[in-house]
């Protein structure tokens, strides 16, 4: 009896011990694991995830290739058809091109591009074959270097007393300036309800050339919520105060708040005799304000289409993607 009392005695303390033994290893392992999520948060904080514009910064070209401009044996290049819309902001019918990809079907929604004209243009500016619009963009979609896409270039004076611009002075430019209202109340609607277009700010893109540029810049900072792709050329003064007359908000609040946008690409020629050095200026108060954006530097363009070329080449190839 004392040897049975004894054995189990021995028993008892030996599976004690394998217990404890067990419970070590399962902490051991537990603090590994500790060890090892604890090291991946670090390394995850230590390296900050990239932005969009930072991944395809490198992708930017002074000037577009030659090939890109010429048309292709064999390939079919869509011609932009115009439109009327009524637009309730300006109490009239309003033309308006449209570039569907020639392959165009209502079964599949395309993201959207609005490109916006300069002063005393309107809706044919962008149309013409000296600009490349259905040219290059048709050969980088079919290079795989675009995505297929709408693209829409509406007349902006907007308003209600005088159809024309009639000089460059604060009342007309106050009517490019309406056209933010035409925009989101008339001519995207008009869009999204005629075309197959694909809806959100991920699938939305605005720029525009000179005072158009001007206007995308206001538009895309008033509404970052439907745009998520923003670009201006050569862009007219005014828009911020101290930028020229009529100013239309303050330093400050030429920010995008929470709704950043995927890319904000400026582009500027170097010798610019009509808005000079203002893009520069636009550039430095989105830096001050915490923006990030791409610049884009011509050497060789002047305030005409040769600026407008190869900042749609470079927009083209960014959006969407």
């Amino acid at each position: 009896m004392k040897y049975k009392v004894k054995f189990l005695s021995i028993l008892l303390t030996n599976i004690l011990a394998l217990s404890g033994c067990a419970e070590n290893n399962a902490a051991a392992e537990t603090d590994i694991t500790a060890v090892e999520s604890t090291t991946a948060a670090e390394t995850s904080a230590a390296e900050p995830e990239v932005s969009y514009m930072e991944k395809i910064k490198d992708k930017l070209s002074e000037m577009p290739p030659e090939e890109i401009l010429t048309e292709r044996e064999g390939t079919v290049y869509p011609s932009f058809e115009k439109y009327t819309y009524y637009s309730n902001t300006a109490e009239r019918d309003t033309p308006v091109n449209v570039l569907l990809p020639y392959d165009y079907s209502k079964e599949k929604e395309y993201p959207v591009l609005y490109i916006l004209h300069g002063y005393y243009d309107n809706e044919d500016w962008m149309t013409r074959d000296i600009v490349h619009i259905s040219t290059m963009l048709t050969n980088l979609a079919a290079d795989g270097e675009a995505e297929e896409m709408i693209v829409v270039c509406p007349y902006i004076y907007c308003s209600k007393d005088m159809q024309y611009c009639t000089n460059m002075d604060a009342a007309n430019t106050l009517n490019y300036d309406n056209f933010i209202n035409d925009m989101m109340t008339d001519l995207m609607p008009f869009i999204e309800e005629n075309f197959s277009a694909a809806k959100g700010r991920e699938n939305t893109a605005i720029t525009g050339f000179s005072m158009g540029g001007r206007e995308s810049l206001f538009i895309g900072v008033s509404h970052p919520e439907r745009f998520g792709y923003i670009g201006a050329v050569c862009a007219a003064p005014g828009l911020t105060e101290g930028t020229g007359d009529p100013w239309m908000l303050k330093k400050d609040q030429l920010t995008f708040g929470e709704d950043k946008p995927e890319l904000l690409l400026i582009s500027a020629a170097e010798h610019d005799g009509v808005v000079g050095t203002n893009p520069m200026k636009y550039r430095m108060i989105f830096s001050n304000n915490g923006e990030d954006y791409i610049w884009h530097s011509m050497s060789q363009t002047g305030h005409d289409h040769s600026s407008v070329t190869p900042h749609l080449y470079n927009f083209f190839r960014m959006i969407f993607r």
